[in-house]
């Protein structure tokens, strides 16, 4: 039986350094898929792996942080953005920059792509391909990548986009509905993790105000997330997933500017893929 294999990417901010470290592992042992999915820095990420491109996922959360438009005050006052979307997306990633996305690779790898973004006036997620990719044009990534509150929406094709992991942090069951029936998953969070309700609601709900479908998400988006979980621990209880977790707690968050921990949380990916090689690939080859 011949299956169809997806792999599915995790958002998480700077906690994306570990499936950065899983996914230049991937590119070590000639691991491909026939379908990836991304979530925000996830959706990055998969773009550099599917480009072949070893290493350069872990150059933007390790060297290119120390800009002051990566990230920060300067980037929110100057852009509206806390992580600087237009400067990691554009300026670094474009043919001309200091680290571009091998994009005629990225387009020509017969893997199928999809990123996640949330609608900002439904607050529903919606999925897009590589038809809205193309050389130095990356809004796509910077639409995944958009945390309401803190970065804009990002227009594509007229509407406004927010981060995916808002909508579908997890997204299995589209990658189940578009086709895979076995899939790889990369989470950035330990085991046994449990979102809990978002705090500042009074923040958030006064800056995303122009868009009450995203505040009703983010209102209940610690019960799409755990719903998500328990969707993916049960595919892996069916044997139709395999799941990536990382095996340490390390102290790294999703707005962490600190270049050891990006780098010992890569790490950490690269050996958790070492440790689980021969059963990776024994179910990819089943």
């Amino acid at each position: 039986m011949k299956h169809t294999t997806g792999l599915v990417v995790e958002g998480g901010g700077m906690k994306c350094a570990y499936n950065a470290g899983i996914l230049d592992a991937f590119l070590d042992h000639g691991i491909s898929f026939d379908y990836c999915i991304g979530v925000s820095a996830g959706s990055g990420n998969l773009a550099s792996f599917l480009a072949g491109q070893k290493g350069r996922n872990l150059r933007f959360f390790t060297e290119h942080i120390h800009s002051p438009r990566y990230f920060g005050l300067r980037s929110l006052l100057k852009t509206g953005d806390l992580f600087g979307l237009q400067y990691i997306y554009g300026t670094l990633t474009r043919a001309d920059g200091r680290d571009p996305l091998d994009c005629e690779a990225f387009l020509r790898n017969p893997t199928r792509y999809e990123a996640v973004v949330t609608n900002a006036r439904t607050g529903k997620a919606a999925y897009f391909g590589k038809e809205k990719m193309r050389q130095d044009d990356y809004r796509l990534l910077m639409a995944s990548s958009a945390i309401p509150a803190v970065c804009r929406p990002v227009v594509l094709d007229g509407i406004p986009y927010y981060d995916g992991g808002l909508s579908d942090a997890i997204p299995v069951q589209r990658a189940l509905d578009q086709g895979c029936d076995r899939l790889v998953v990369i989470l950035t969070k330990n085991r046994g993790y449990l979102r809990k309700p978002q705090k500042f609601r009074f923040l958030y709900s006064r800056i995303c105000r122009q868009y009450p479908e995203v505040v009703r998400a983010i209102d209940h988006r610690h019960e799409t997330y755990n719903k998500n979980l328990q969707k993916v621990f049960a595919l892996e209880k069916e044997g139709k997933a395999f799941v990536f977790a990382p095996s340490e707690t390390l102290s790294m968050g999703t707005y962490s500017m600190k270049e050891d921990s990006a780098k010992a949380l890569y790490d950490l990916g690269v050996r958790d893929f070492e440790a689980a090689v021969q059963a990776v690939h024994s179910f990819l080859e089943n």
